[in-house]
């Protein structure tokens, strides 16, 4: 009974570990899940728009500025293409990426 109660503890842990081990992976960076989350909550449906016309760029300072920007971002604010780089971290679908179905999301 002990054995199998140790057990289901060290699966339930696993899973709790693993979970939190997705990386998303841009620009040869990689990000945490939560992290990328995050992005996506500040920028809200900015990306969206500029999805649609391709003309908008959402402002790479405004959002690098932002005090609530994950600090794992910075290195990639400083980089050239950043914007660019943003935006597709934006984008990215946080459905597929959590079961790990999307290219950039890894370590499941």
């Amino acid at each position: 009974m002990k054995t199998t109660l140790a057990a289901i503890a060290l699966v339930v842990l696993a899973l709790g570990w693993t979970s939190e081990a997705v990386q998303v992976e841009e620009g040869g960076l990689s990000f945490s899940l939560e992290a990328v989350k995050r992005l996506q909550e500040l920028t809200g449906n900015s990306f969206q728009t500029a999805k649609q016309n391709s003309r908008l760029r959402m402002s790479t300072v405004s959002v690098c500025a932002d005090p609530m920007l994950p600090q794992e971002f910075l290195p990639l604010c400083r980089q050239q293409g950043a914007s660019a780089s943003l935006a597709r971290l934006a984008m990215v679908p946080m459905d597929v990426c959590e079961i790990c179905a999307f290219a950039a999301c890894s370590g499941c």
